[in-house]
């Protein structure tokens, strides 16, 4: 290799994740994951939610830890609380009859 050519550093671009969240207090215990993916999976969900005006939450470690799950999985408890976050903010967008609002912490949907 010659010294005088340096490599090019490509960053590398993190593949969107998103996962859907399914919760009927009266039935589960926890939140059960009910889908999760990345890169075009991820865009599918996101699409899919906004089309059928389902809230979408911006939180990309909250979206990273759930794609270590599998779909039909129950949340542990260490995300009670952060998903309690979520959860607040769909009641809130569906006490308010805004149609799929967005909203979150960045980076990936979750």
């Amino acid at each position: 290799m010659n010294p005088n050519v340096k490599p090019i550093k490509h960053k590398a671009k993190k593949n969107r994740e998103a996962a859907s969240l399914r919760y009927d207090p009266e039935r589960d215990y926890a939140p059960q994951v009910t889908a999760a993916g990345r890169g075009y999976v991820a865009e599918t969900i996101i699409k899919t939610a906004r089309e059928a005006g389902v809230p979408v939450y911006r939180d990309e470690a909250l979206a990273e830890t759930l794609n270590r799950l599998s779909v039909g999985d129950m949340i542990p408890r260490e995300l009670f609380e952060v998903v309690a976050e979520v959860l607040a903010f769909v009641i809130g967008v569906d006490q308010r009859g805004a149609p799929g609002g967005s909203i979150g912490r960045g980076g990936s949907d979750g």
